[in-house]
């Protein structure tokens, strides 16, 4: 993992518009910094999904088209901490469900703590923790034949570009079985003024999350970033539905890497782009998912209209 680390941090930062995997936010700090900002009253994206997730988990389960006499098996990508994921689990714990829960992160702290949260909360259920990649475990699962239920929540598609997700979902697919479902849930499109601040909270969690991704990079690479020459700015387009973050040189210098060897250099103003933030309409996903293997079932929105859970059925 840390020689994968290297080489992409060394591949972004000599890019000509420098860039940073947003994957790399999540270390145990990250973690943590990540659940404050779903807490912060800017961040409407997990109260919004959790809305569908409280006031329509009915609704859900109806649209997975699952019956309590037969086995499935539930399967969510980038688990987090599991926050709604819980309603829906204990909703079809409490109607008797037969199905086993497969959480898959890449951060081993993440999965540890959803699994001791879901033995006290949740004991009957069965939760089968899967670190990794999605597509190395998915390929591991695929053997079992079983009917399969995907999460992708959290609008966790919108960190790639258009490009990328259609590929992604038609990786997923490549993966799933006639019949298997995917629920999507993606932020939709909305004006500035209400999508910007969930990027920029007033309390600054935000900005320590990203740049967060430089420490890691000094503790973790033996980096010299000094971060307080550096600065978190987050941008919206709301005509393109794009939200970008970045990091920014606030001086001219020069940073070192001992793993990579190499020195690189900032100007004042110099951007690293760290991650995107795509939000939809029916339009964007009827494109993603024109050339891959799943068809619209079902839009379900929470009460204010500003999040989605599309549920696809793979043909």
């Amino acid at each position: 993992m840390i020689e994968v680390f290297k080489n992409e941090v060394d591949k972004g930062l000599q890019a000509d518009s420098k860039t940073l995997p947003s994957k790399y936010f999540y270390d145990k700090i990250g973690d943590a910094l990540f659940v404050e900002i779903m807490n912060l009253p800017e961040y409407y994206l997990t109260r919004c999904e959790l809305d569908i997730f409280q006031n329509k988990t009915q609704e859900l389960i109806e649209a997975f088209s699952v019956s309590t006499e037969s086995y499935f098996e539930l399967i969510e990508l980038g688990a987090g901490d599991g926050t709604k994921t819980k309603e829906l689990l204990r909703s079809l714990d409490a109607q008797n469900y037969n199905f086993d829960y497969f959480p898959i992160d890449i951060s081993s702290n993440a999965l540890n703590l959803l699994e001791k949260d879901l033995k006290n909360e949740l004991p009957n259920l069965s939760v089968q923790i899967q670190e990794g990649d999605y597509f190395k475990v998915l390929a591991s699962l695929k053997e079992s034949k079983k009917p399969k239920i995907v999460l992708f929540l959290g609008s966790n598609i919108g960190n790639m570009s258009d490009d990328m997700a259609a590929d992604f979902i038609y990786s997923l697919g490549s993966n799933l079985q006639a019949g298997d479902k995917l629920l999507l849930g993606v932020d939709l499109i909305k004006a500035r003024h209400v999508v910007l601040p969930a990027y920029n909270d007033s309390q600054g969690v935000t900005e320590r999350f990203n740049l967060n991704l430089l420490d890691r990079i000094n503790n973790e690479l033996g980096g010299n970033f000094n971060l307080n020459q550096f600065k978190h700015q987050p941008e919206y387009d709301e005509l393109e539905g794009v939200a970008k973050s970045f990091i920014v040189s606030t001086a001219n210098q020069t940073v070192e890497i001992n793993a990579t060897g190499k020195t690189y250099n900032f100007t004042e103003g110099e951007k690293i782009h760290t991650e995107i933030s795509r939000k939809y309409n029916d339009a964007l996903i009827e494109k993603i998912i024109e050339k891959t293997d799943f068809n619209l079932e079902t839009k379900i929105l929470d009460s204010k209209a500003y999040f989605a859970d599309y549920i696809l059925r793979r043909d």
